[in-house]
């Protein structure tokens, strides 16, 4: 028993090497139909590391031919199968300059756009990435409105958008929990602006009443008025806006005391 699989494993070996050492003839070879013919068969069996080499030679040495087409696209593809979103993307916003009359430029402009969502990062990170997304699905939706790809890209970009104002909010609750009154009213403010309709509107604006008596509380007794005023409106806009809110009777009680110290 040991024995067979003594000579199994040996017969393996010697298959691998010579299908390496075939593997770099045509590599180095100057045959370009034999490179096309294997880069496929590569493709097919999904070893997209080796039909990537194949496919760039093809491509580099008739550019303008079918076949250099096909291997443009397939090296972008490979890429994208592989997980390597940044060099895929390059590849398939590329292939659409460069064979601008391709029936396949939907198709690569949609990749390299999902190429881009595919790198956007946790929303606690930099969101440099999810910007770049949005913009490029944009682009996406915006040349072919009629793409039955659209309703698609409409959820992409509210999930990244909704990357972006879940770190925005985290960023106003953070200014929250360390007590900082008037950095945390003005990401409020702008994050109320920014996003009218999330589902945390209610709760910034809860806190923005709660950091405005405080930064009112703290204030030098030239500003103290002022911003006593600005949470009683900032309270009443409340109430319009959200009357059945699970806040108020805590705001109103608030409210009473500010009314009793006037």
């Amino acid at each position: 028993m040991k024995l067979l699989v003594k000579i199994c494993f040996s017969l393996l070996i010697a298959t691998l090497l010579i299908a390496c050492s075939d593997y770099n003839v045509i590599l180095k070879g100057d045959n370009y139909e034999e490179k096309f013919d294997a880069a496929n068969e590569f493709y097919q069996e999904k070893k997209y590391d080796r039909c990537i080499v194949l496919y760039e030679q093809v491509y580099q040495h008739t550019p303008k031919s079918d076949k250099g087409e096909v291997a443009y696209f397939r090296l972008a593809n490979s890429y994208y199968l592989l997980e390597d979103y940044y060099m895929a993307g390059y590849y398939f916003s590329a292939y659409t300059q460069r064979f601008p009359y391709s029936t396949k430029n939907e198709e690569a402009l949609f990749l390299s756009a999902f190429c881009s969502v595919k790198n956007s990062p946790n929303w606690s990170l930099d969101q440099t990435e999810t910007l770049i997304a949005i913009n490029n699905v944009q682009d996406f939706v915006d040349k072919y409105p009629n793409s039955n790809l659209i309703d698609s890209c409409n959820r992409v970009i509210d999930n990244l958008r909704y990357k972006l104002e879940l770190k925005d909010y985290n960023k106003a609750i953070l200014y929250n929990k360390t007590e900082n009154y008037r950095s945390f009213i003005t990401a409020a403010d702008i994050f109320n602006d920014t996003y009218p309709r999330s589902i945390y509107r209610e709760k910034i604006k809860y806190l923005a009443i709660i950091n405005n008596l405080k930064l009112a509380y703290n204030s030098i007794e030239s500003k103290k008025n002022d911003r006593i005023d600005q949470t009683i409106e900032r309270y009443r806009n409340f109430a319009i806006e959200f009357p059945s809110s699970s806040y108020l009777k805590e705001l109103e009680e608030l409210y009473s005391g500010i009314k009793l110290e006037q």
